[in-house]
């Protein structure tokens, strides 16, 4: 037998208990806006020491927890996204069928290990929750990953040969974003804009730019974390 449920609070409290998760979401240029350096490697250290740390108490911005949780993928001594895998994922987003280059891209996935599996489940769920509020933050999932595609994928900047193929390893990230139920949820397969990455220039000395800009409003004031902020294992936000 299942309990009742308590009375219900206050409105104005049942709303407090919500506005920590929203303020992060909704917060205007999520993982664009840089935030204060000093907070973000504090994080990073006290992170080291304890998950559990509680960032209310550090009174840092939800810039200053997003840069931490970019820098915690950057630093990893191998990407979250394995190397020997980049061949597989970029050949299966050039599949021009849409089902065919969907079920391709996760069969791939499948062959993550578990540990990078779980977490690159995560924090692409994570992704996805931001890019739903897309119409307050501006992230769209096109823009989410022009951020987080270098940080996951890592790959060689210096070469040459590699510039011309950065639009196909940014849709990846982007379609792991858009259809995340689909991929990790056994969700039905999400109406998008139906684009393929381009091909690389037949013409090995052509370049194309290595990121497309984002076409949003100009750096903003960083928001302060209010309390009650813990709600996730993360402390993303």
């Amino acid at each position: 037998m299942s309990l009742p449920p308590p009375p219900p609070g206050p409105l104005p409290l049942r709303r407090r208990r919500r506005r920590p998760t929203v303020l992060g979401l909704c917060t205007e240029g999520l993982y664009r806006v840089s935030g204060n350096k000093t907070d973000q490697d504090n994080i990073q250290k006290q992170f080291d020491q304890d998950h559990n740390i509680s960032l209310v108490s550090m009174e840092v911005t939800v810039n200053a927890v997003a840069g931490a949780l970019k820098a915690f993928f950057a630093d990893l001594p191998d990407p979250l996204i394995p190397y020997s895998l980049h061949p597989e994922l970029l050949e299966a987003a050039k599949i021009l069928d849409k089902a065919e280059r969907l079920h391709a891209l996760k069969e791939i996935v499948k062959k993550f290990h578990p540990v990078n599996y779980d977490v690159f489940r995560y924090i692409i769920t994570h992704l996805n929750r931001v890019s739903q509020h897309n119409k307050v933050n501006l992230m769209t999932a096109d823009n989410l990953s022009i951020c987080f595609w270098p940080t996951l994928m890592r790959p060689d900047f210096e070469n040459r040969e590699f510039l011309s193929t950065t639009k196909i390893h940014q849709s990846v990230v982007e379609t792991f974003i858009q259809q995340c139920q689909f991929f990790f949820y056994n969700g039905e397969i999400v109406e998008t804009a139906n684009t393929v990455a381009p091909a690389p220039p037949s013409n090995p000395g052509q370049l194309v730019e290595p990121m497309v800009p984002l076409q949003l409003p100009p750096p903003l004031q960083p928001q302060l974390i209010q309390p009650q902020l813990q709600t996730d294992p993360l402390g993303i936000i």
